[in-house]
């Protein structure tokens, strides 16, 4: 087997929360060595983010919750306090090996540590220093801190989800999980790869990545966001509605609900004859996908009446032997009892100190040359701490000189 994508690379993580940690934590999949700095004492802001926490053997309160489990494996843990002198030479220090430095503080916070891309890259030019912040490093907004619901708010996607107008509940709705954190992670390890591919194949400079979740959240509104470029019109909720074949949405049956989405001519032809209404496929309202976008709420109305008749198998099995794309709505029991997700092996198991086989999400890349298969699990507060800063010569003495000091 080959060596992983990204071995050789050493990235210096100064991230905390969600979106940066995340994005080192894809990087360290694909077998970059990622050294996390965290606070003395405290650690990550998201180790006290809430419960669920792991069990610590010996019943004590800890800070390994599912939060911060999330997003932190495969790296080291090193406890440094980066608002002492003496910590900042050591990150200073760190940085000269490092070929990525990341991190997530306020736009000018780490200038006055001398921790910002001038004074890294003053010592190694190299270096790829990657910035993840709420609205970027230039405009008027980059001051402000910003977390994931703020820029689902401000970036319009909450203006384009929730339940249809008129219905029950209607009104903006925010995301469940924080998807834009993980966008915006995504499109961290996109820029850092980048510059580093760059690096490589334009004479060894390094660069500063600016990425936010402002941006990131605008992008990913694509078609929805091209619609208002292209007309001046804001699309309207849909609910669980689909933006682009119709119909789609979800349909109440006798036990329960599915997703269906028809996505051309020849899925809704095939979609009425296990309905039992192949007729609908020529009525000139609904012949065309644009004409049962404009008949959207007639066509939604007939296809929810004939779905009650029968249960979700039912109609699933029949939909999928006519080549209909729908499927279940489950929960997350359901998802990981899923054959299928089974088969691809999303959930993966690590030995964590708190409990031997824990369970984590694997990275979602596949590599047929060289496949991500050893996981190693979230690091404990400073687990690596002595490790790390003995390669740059802190001996036994050093460090519990430092520690007294609450440097480490």
């Amino acid at each position: 087997m080959s060596a992983l994508p990204l071995q050789g690379i050493k990235i210096l993580d100064l991230t905390r929360v969600l979106a940066g940690p995340l994005s080192a934590q894809m990087l360290g999949d694909l077998g970059a060595e990622v050294i996390k700095i965290e606070r003395p004492g405290g650690g990550d802001d998201a180790r006290a983010f809430g419960p669920p926490y792991l069990t610590d053997p010996d019943g004590k309160a800890n800070n390994n919750n599912s939060f911060y489990l999330c997003a932190n494996r495969n790296k080291g843990s090193v406890t440094v306090n980066i608002a002492t002198p003496e910590g900042q030479d050591i990150v200073r220090e760190l940085a000269k090996s490092c070929d990525v430095m990341m991190e997530n503080y306020k736009v000018g916070d780490l200038k006055r540590y001398r921790l910002d891309y001038e004074s890294i890259k003053a010592i190694n030019p190299g270096i790829v220093y990657c910035s993840v912040t709420g609205f970027g490093q230039t405009g008027p907004y980059a001051p402000r801190a910003g977390y994931d619901a703020i820029l689902q708010a401000m970036g319009g996607l909450m203006s384009v989800t929730g339940h249809l107008d008129g219905e029950p509940g209607e009104g903006p709705m925010k995301v469940g999980p924080s998807i834009v954190d993980y966008m915006t992670g995504m499109n961290s390890s996109i820029g850092i790869l980048a510059a580093l591919y760059h690096r490589k194949a334009n004479g060894g400079a390094g660069q500063h990545v600016d990425v936010c979740l402002f941006d990131t959240v605008i992008a990913s509104l694509s078609h929805y966001a091209q619609i208002f470029l292209v007309n001046g019109q804001t699309p309207p909720r849909r609910g669980t509605w689909g933006n682009g074949g119709m119909p789609a949405g979800v349909f109440r049956c006798t036990d329960g609900e599915l997703m269906l989405v028809v996505g051309n001519d020849g899925q809704f032809a095939r979609t009425c004859a296990v309905l039992g209404q192949p007729e609908l496929a020529t009525d000139p309202k609904f012949l065309k996908n644009n004409d049962r976008v404009v008949h959207g709420k007639e066509i939604m109305a007939i296809f929810a009446g004939l779905f009650l008749k029968k249960p979700v198998a039912h109609w699933l099995d029949e939909l999928a032997k006519a080549g209909v794309p729908c499927g279940p709505i489950n929960d997350f029991a359901q998802v990981f009892a899923d054959p299928h997700v089974q088969s691809r092996g999303m959930q993966v198991k690590v030995d964590h100190p708190f409990e031997h086989e824990l369970s984590l999400i694997r990275n979602a890349i596949t590599f047929s040359g060289t496949p991500v298969k050893d996981y190693r699990a979230p690091p404990l507060l400073g687990a690596d701490t002595k490790d790390v800063l003995a390669t740059i010569g802190v001996d036994e003495a050093k460090l519990g000189e430092l520690k007294a000091q609450k440097i480490i």
